[in-house]
């Protein structure tokens, strides 16, 4: 393996272990699906089919990633969902 290909399969690995962070939204009793949709797609920038499809994932199952990236990335989208009254953390 030449030096430039293993300095490459250093920094994809490096990029992939950096992504490995998950944003979990759970389920209450309190949000509604309309108010859980909007957030989604105000904050996480999904697109309305994705953010119900989250929405409806997280009432039947209890919980759903919503997002995944770098701490970095999660931490402010994290922040935004809690202060929308949602329950979420970053695992």
């Amino acid at each position: 393996m030449s030096t430039i290909e293993k300095v490459q399969e250093d920094v994809l690995v490096e990029e992939a272990v950096g992504m490995n962070n998950e944003i979990v939204l759970h389920n209450d009793d309190v949000n509604t699906f309309d108010h859980v949709i909007e957030t989604l797609i105000r904050v996480c920038k999904h697109d309305a089919l994705q953010a119900e499809q989250c929405a409806l994932l997280v009432h039947y199952k209890g919980k759903c990633t919503v997002k995944t990236g770098t701490i970095e990335e999660l931490k402010p989208q994290c922040s935004a969902l809690l202060d929308a009254g949602l329950s979420a953390e970053i695992i």
